[in-house]
């Protein structure tokens, strides 16, 4: 069977949590509950500088405004992590080239990477912390059901994965003003800190 079901869900899982994606398929090979997964993942350093990353990223995720921090900076890592996953899982299998399984592993994680950018700015907006855990842990739990589950079922999972892609995209444009109000926020803190800045050290005389 094709890898390309798998290349697809485990691009969109890596937007989301690329470090669990690495984790949960590494654990799975090394254990020998899959034979889906290339020896290079499931390597003792890889496990646990995946695992590290992994704890950090679960107490970043869920702190306010840090969560839309720490997404900006994986702007670039997530997709780059969804198409060397993708890339492995090609040249494992030896079904897709290696370099269209990159473009289809990176080009998913890019956009479920956007989408959870987008949502996490909108809900950043909100006074209280709640909703950034719940919807945190939701990930969490959601990324390692879809890995899990599309390591047995790969087109079910891929069907699944594609679903909840177009419902965020749908979501992120129904959150627009939100998001818009988080960027005016985050612009008005940084003119509110530019005349303070510009104050320090001045003599008042």
């Amino acid at each position: 069977m094709s890898v390309l079901p798998l290349v697809f869900t485990s691009g969109w899982a890596s937007g989301i949590n690329a470090y669990a994606v690495v984790l949960l398929l590494g654990v799975f090979g090394a254990t020998g509950l899959t034979d889906e997964v290339p020896a290079s993942l499931q390597r003792t350093d890889v496990l646990i500088v995946a695992g590290v990353l992994f704890v950090c990223e679960a107490v970043a995720d869920k702190i306010p405004y840090v969560d839309s921090i720490w997404d900006s900076v994986h702007t670039v890592l997530r997709p780059v992590a969804g198409a060397v996953v993708a890339a492995l899982l090609a040249g494992d299998s030896g079904s897709l080239p290696e370099l269209a399984a990159a473009a289809v592993g990176g080009s998913s994680a890019l956009m479920s990477h956007l989408v959870k950018a987008g949502t996490r700015m909108a809900i950043n907006t909100s006074p209280e912390p709640f909703s950034n855990i719940a919807v945190s842990t939701a990930e969490d739990l959601g990324v390692a059901g879809i890995i899990i589950f599309a390591l047995f079922h790969p087109v079910a999972a891929a069907l699944v994965a594609g679903t909840l892609l177009a419902l965020g995209l749908v979501t992120v444009v129904f959150l627009a003003s939100r998001i818009r109000r988080f960027w005016r926020r985050r612009a008005q803190r940084r003119e509110g800190k530019r005349p303070a800045a510009a104050g320090v050290g001045r003599s008042p005389w």
